[in-house]
Order: structure tokens, then sequence, then C-alpha cells
């Protein structure tokens, strides 16, 4: 017979007590869909240029996990409230949301406390787990229930996280192809808004108890652009024009990103969206703030984590001495609870200091109609995205 100590055994009722109101249990990742990193997809910017893929925000498509030639269709939507959406990198976010709730669970019914991988970049991710007492004595299928809920939150929020840290990293020059720097597309319009949609998505499909996962994030992808106000291609491409001269500056081919959202939600838990006002015959034209995951959701279940990134890119030295401004005190590693805002503040006096003041800040773009939309930025120079 098992033995808990007097701190274990009260500890063990409360988790058995958070298990018994857990929704019914939905399907994860399969471990063949598991065993690999989800696929990559290639992504655009939202402006009208060369590379751009506008598409239909009521035709996107069946969501699928690994590789298709046939069913998503992914580019750049635009949406009432929402603004434009990259639905290609929404998925990418809701396929490591999936990708890591699977391996994250694995580690907590194995009572392991540590865990490293990487994502896109060579960026390592140091994750470290302190469970509550008694843990390690709950029942198979109680600590499965808790686990299975912790591990999505956590990978909504880790999967999020990662998708601010790639903009860092690209804002200082970082070449995921290995050819071209991605300085030009980072923090654009549309990034901060479809990637917090991209973990949501991706924790809604994995609670899905009716759906496997690439049938729920199909449909609850078509829900939440629905709930926006998803508007048809053209409209998507008519906002974008309207915003050339304001938000971009360039032609087809060489284009330049004058304005950059920094909006992250760091400091209100949310993040706001750019919208095209007038672009479309939108009922309700307020944006909707989107929530950003945090961890309270996984330490409400008596698990602590902590997250450190560990920078391996050329570019690692200019970001930790953003995070670190008393070198005395640089370490080769960040916690975004900590060091996250500090980079973010630092990249937003970068930003001015290069496109000159508010070119953080959002402004009222002129219809695609108009004509003679001013240049904000003289200092802009022409950057083409890779």
């Amino acid at each position: 017979m098992v033995r808990v100590g007097p701190l274990g055994r009260p500890v063990v009722c409360v988790l058995a007590l958070l298990c018994a109101v857990v929704p019914a249990e939905a399907a994860f990742l399969t471990p063949r869909q598991a065993r690999r990193a989800p696929r990559g997809r290639i992504a655009c910017l939202p402006s009208p240029t060369m590379g751009t893929r506008y598409i239909d925000a009521d035709d996107l498509g069946r969501h699928s996990y690994r590789f298709t030639l046939f069913g998503e269709r992914n580019g750049i939507a635009y949406t009432c409230r929402g603004g434009h959406i990259d639905v290609t990198h929404l998925r990418k976010i809701a396929d490591w949301t999936g990708y890591l709730a699977y391996h994250f669970r694995d580690l907590m019914m194995k009572n392991e406390t540590e865990m490293a991988y990487k994502m896109w970049e060579p960026s390592r991710y140091h994750i470290t787990i302190d469970y509550p007492p008694g843990w390690e004595y709950l029942p198979p299928q109680t600590k499965d229930a808790i686990a299975r809920e912790a591990a999505i939150d956590l990978a909504a929020y880790l999967g999020y996280i990662a998708s601010v840290w790639h903009e860092i990293l690209t804002w200082h020059g970082f070449k995921g192809a290995g050819i071209y720097p991605e300085y030009n597309s980072a923090f654009s319009w549309e990034d901060n808004y479809s990637n917090a949609m991209g973990s949501s998505i991706g924790a809604l499909a994995l609670r899905d108890a009716d759906r496997d996962f690439d049938d729920a994030v199909t449909w609850h992808l078509d829900q939440q652009i629905r709930m926006l106000g998803g508007q048809p291609r053209q409209i998507a491409h008519e906002a974008g024009e309207a915003v050339r001269g304001l938000w971009f500056t360039g032609g087809f081919v060489v284009v330049t990103m004058v304005k950059r959202h920094l909006d992250v939600g760091l400091d209100t838990g949310s993040i706001t969206p750019w919208l095209v006002p007038g672009a479309a015959d939108c009922p309700e034209e307020e944006p909707l703030p989107f929530p950003i995951p945090d961890l309270k959701a996984v330490e409400k279940r008596g698990i602590n984590v902590r997250v450190e990134i560990e920078p391996r890119e050329w570019e690692r030295g200019q970001i930790l001495r953003k995070a670190y401004p008393n070198r005395e005190d640089r370490r080769d590693r960040i916690d975004p609870t900590e060091h996250l805002a500090v980079i973010m503040e630092g990249i937003r006096a970068e930003v001015i200091e290069r496109y000159g003041p508010g070119a953080d800040e959002y402004q009222v773009p002129c219809l695609a109609s108009d004509v003679g939309v001013p240049d904000p930025s003289s200092k802009a120079t022409s950057e083409h995205d890779g």
C-alpha cells in the first residue's frame, strides 16, 4: 500500500478535486504525429507586394498537421475586428501548441522535472517543472487528467512566447532561410495578433472532445475568423493597399515596414489589432483585443514552471545586452517573464530612432481609393524581406 505523508495527503485530495472539473478527454496528437516537430510553411508579408498571398476568409480549407498539397489555403486574410490575419503563422503556432502539449504531458506522467528542445531557430528552450507534494502518488487516471490540462496551458504559453522570440530574432537580423535577413518582416502589423490566435486555437483543438486535431483546428479557426468578421480576398488586398506609404513603403519588389506593431500583450494581457477603417462593410469596426496565454493557468493546478531561452544565434549578443543592461549581471539565458519586456523596450527605442516618432503607434490609414498618402518617415531605407 502506497503511503503518503501528512503534507502529500491533502494535496492529493485537492488535485483529485481539480481533476473532477476537467472537461471530457479530447484526443491529443497521435504518437506518429508527435514523433517529429511540426512542418514549416512559407509565410508572406501583409503588404500587397511580391510573394504576398491574399485569401478569402470564408475559404481557408482543411488544416493539416502533416504536409499536404491540397486542403489548406494559407496567406493573409482580413477581418473587421482583427485586421489582417496571417493564417500561415497561425497554423504553425497551433501545430507547435499541439506538439509541445503531447511531450509536456508525457514528461509530467513520468514525473520528470526537466526538458530542453529547440523550435525553428537554433535557440534552446529549457523547462523546469516543480510538482506539488504527492504528485507521484496520484492515481494514473487522475494524474493524466491534470497533466493534460496543464500541458495544454503550458504549450499554448510557450507557442506564443516562441513567436515573440522569433520576431525579436528577426528584428536583430536573423536569417531563417540562411540567405536573407528577415529584419523587414519583424513585428509587421499582423504578426502578434495572428500568433496569439494560433496558440489559442491550438489549445481549443486539444480540448475538443468531438474532433481529431486537424478537424478541430479547422473548425475553431473558421469559427474564430467568422466571429471577427472575415472578408473576401479582394478586401484583404484593398486594406493592404490602403496602408502603402503609411505602414510600409516601396513598390512591388522592394518594401520597407515603417510601422512596427510592438504590442505583444505583456502590459495588458491582450493584443489590440490594427484595423483599416472603411476597407469593408463591417457593422462593427471596433478592434477586438485578443488575450495572450500565461503561466497562471498552469500554476492554478499546483504546478510551477520555470522557462529559460538560451540564444544560440549570431544575434544573441545584441539581445543579451538588451536583457542585461548591467554587464556584470549578464547570463547566457533569458527568462521571458523577466526579460521580454526589457528587450521590447530596447526594440521600441530602435524603431523610433530608425523610422521616427510614432513608428510604433497605430495610425489610421486612408482608404485604398484615396490618393496622396504621405510617407511618415524620411529616414526609411528600402529593404527586401526574405
